[in-house]
């Protein structure tokens, strides 16, 4: 086999590994509710929110 056909296989492998990788990333966020997507939200806002601002120099 040449090293072409080597690496264009390795290449098809890499695309299919991040695909794969990326559906189960979007499964996994599609799996929330909007209730809980929307009680996510604001508690990183209230974490904010109370988080003390940096001194300028």
């Amino acid at each position: 086999m040449r090293w072409w056909k080597i690496a264009g296989l390795a290449g098809l492998a890499g695309v299919a590994a991040t695909g794969a990788v990326i559906a189960r990333a979007e499964r996994k966020r599609r799996a929330y509710t909007p209730e809980e997507i929307r009680g996510r939200l604001h508690e990183r806002v209230a974490e904010v929110a109370t988080r003390p601002e940096p001194e300028k120099p």
